[in-house]
């Protein structure tokens, strides 16, 4: 199968990766095509603009930084609206808003395309080790043809109904685990004032009911100051507030999001935007 796939950013050129070593014919697309390089080293071909990737593909995949870079490619001079239709299917596997996602489908599906999204839960290890979890939601048919890909990409898949109810629920995902960060980073700085070592504070948590990977792999990284970018702590902002916009929508009180997502702003006003999320800590007193 020929794919195209939109986005080398810290996930995309993983999954894109992946999909190479498996064996698929690969288009690639970024904004700054230098990052499409070591993929053309491997085989791929790049394509200039998101029309000649379609153009050139099967199925199109997409994995872009926020829901402004999801409608701009789809919708701008040599976007991929202008060349989608019948025979061409796209899955977004960007995070936006449920918003966005139904914005996009609808017109993707009104020119003949079929369309999915598909955003997924993980970070960088995960893409890179195709252990990702795929929250699928639009077209049954396309989702049934594109299992195969998602093996490929993920160790888990959901089919979870019409377009934005796969948005909604990677919105709840992160805006989960952003609220776990602040509490972890909030724990070991407080554990500091009552001078506990931060080895003891993590095998106590470890031990216990609220054992998690992410307490695993973030505290000694936390505990170290050190913040390798596996998801940067911009886009963990941007999702946090796209769940609360989602709570307005929805009625839903969003107390604590909202305390959370004024820790991360504040993180993001002292540069650690680029850091991994877990880089929250600095504004917390880790």
């Amino acid at each position: 199968m020929k794919i195209a796939f939109l986005g080398m950013g810290i996930m995309g050129r993983a999954m894109a990766e992946n999909l190479l070593t498996a064996g698929h014919e690969l288009v690639v697309w970024n904004r700054t095509l230098e990052r499409c390089r070591s993929l053309q080293e491997k085989g791929a071909v790049i394509a200039a603009t998101p029309a000649a990737a379609v153009i050139a593909a099967d199925i199109t995949i997409a994995m872009l930084a926020d829901p402004e870079a999801a409608l701009d490619v789809v919708f701008s001079e040599n976007g991929v609206l202008e060349v989608i239709g019948s025979g061409k299917s796209y899955i977004d596997m960007s995070t936006v808003d449920p918003e966005t996602a139904a914005a996009i489908g609808s017109e993707i599906e009104a020119a003949g395309g079929r369309f999915l999204e598909a955003p997924v839960s993980g970070s960088k290890k995960p893409a890179e080790d195709g252990t990702l979890a795929i929250l699928a939601a639009g077209d049954k048919s396309l989702y049934d043809e594109a299992l195969p890909l998602f093996d490929i990409l993920g160790k888990k898949h959901l089919y979870l109904g019409e377009v934005g109810q796969g948005a909604a629920m990677k919105l709840l995902v992160n805006m989960t685990m952003g609220g776990m960060m602040t509490l972890l980073c909030e724990a070991l700085a407080l554990g500091k004032r009552c001078d506990l070592q931060f080895e003891d504070i993590l095998e106590v948590f470890a031990a216990g009911a609220i054992a998690n990977p992410m307490f695993a792999m973030k505290g000694p990284a936390i505990a170290a100051d050190e913040h390798p970018v596996n998801f940067p702590l911009k886009h963990m902002q941007k999702d946090l507030r796209l769940a609360i916009a989602m709570g307005d929508e929805k009625l839903q009180p969003m107390q604590s999001v909202a305390t959370v997502n004024e820790l991360f702003k504040q993180a993001l006003a002292a540069d650690c935007g680029e850091l991994d999320f877990s880089a929250v800590g600095k504004t917390i007193g880790v």
